[in-house]
């Protein structure tokens, strides 16, 4: 059986962790290791993760001396990995115990995949669940710009369907994939991660998530960005997209000039629901006036 990781990044979530702990401990696909990489939490983290982990040899505790930011605290996780395959999960998060095999089966059947995702429960801050499922096969064509355009169209879709960035990944397939610390920056991995492979599916809840939206101006503070990026995040993230399609070494010149023009216009939808979302809410505010 191959040796799976799983990467748990955290910073002070002695309230929020021993639970995804467990559940991580609790997979039925016995070659596991949990990676733990604390950012240099201020509470009862660092006490509560040496405690699991002298319960159970599976678990690798390591704790960054000072904090490296939450892109830098996941990239971390993955390169201490020492697995075949890779997951990460999130400090108040839940898997299934069976997410770890049903991913393996799919990577089974398939050599050439990369990438497995399952069908994820999320739960919003006021407690209600949803999820939706993804019913494409695109995402596992042998062609990258088939797959490119897929992942540009879902993004201008829910958030529900699909999340690459929490399926289970060949770590030695995503591991010297360049990341740099910006808005949107999971969608631009996203992307990258549609062009180095196929990917695979599980069409199962396998795991739950909690989610909230934040406004970019308050995401840029929590990641340690300037604040001008949140005026101009759809134009930095495509711009990101097509520097690493020009760059990008699988496609030809063909596909790199047909993969730019599928970014366009996947900015061309995005300033158009912005634009609608923004005329919807001048509306309001006139009928407002209008009534007082």
């Amino acid at each position: 059986m191959p040796l799976v990781s799983v990467g748990l990044p955290t910073y002070n979530g002695v309230e929020r962790i021993e639970a995804v702990v467990r559940s991580v401990l609790g997979q039925d696909h016995a070659d596991l290791e949990l990676v733990i990489s604390d950012n240099a939490s201020t509470d009862g983290t660092e006490e509560l993760c040496r405690s699991l982990a002298a319960e159970d040899s599976r678990i690798v505790y390591h704790r960054n001396p000072v904090n490296v930011g939450l892109l830098n605290n996941f990239i971390g996780a993955l390169r201490l990995a020492r697995g075949e395959f890779f997951r990460w999960v999130g400090d108040d998060d839940w898997l299934a115990p069976n997410c770890v095999s049903r991913g393996l089966d799919v990577f089974a059947e398939d050599q050439r995949l990369i990438l497995v995702t399952s069908q994820v429960d999320y739960t919003g801050p006021d407690g209600r669940t949803a999820t939706e499922s993804y019913a494409g096969t695109a995402l596992r064509s042998g062609d990258p710009l088939v797959r490119l355009s897929e992942m540009l169209r879902l993004l201008n879709e829910s958030h529900l369907i699909i999340d690459p960035l929490y399926g289970m990944v060949r770590r030695e397939s995503v591991v010297g994939i360049d990341r740099r610390n910006m808005l949107r920056e999971d969608e631009v991995f996203a992307c990258k991660l549609a062009l180095a492979g196929p990917w695979g599916h599980v069409p199962e809840v396998l795991a739950k998530r909690n989610w909230k939206h934040e406004v970019p101006s308050t995401l840029a503070r929590r990641l340690d960005v300037p604040a001008w990026q949140a005026h101009f995040a759809t134009t930095l993230q495509c711009r990101e997209m097509v520097a690493w399609v020009r760059g990008y070494d699988g496609l030809s010149e063909d596909q790199r000039r047909r993969a730019t023009l599928e970014i366009g216009r996947m900015y061309a939808k995005r300033q158009r629901i912005v634009a609608t979302r923004r005329a919807r809410k001048l509306v309001r505010i006139a009928r407002d006036l209008v009534s007082r």
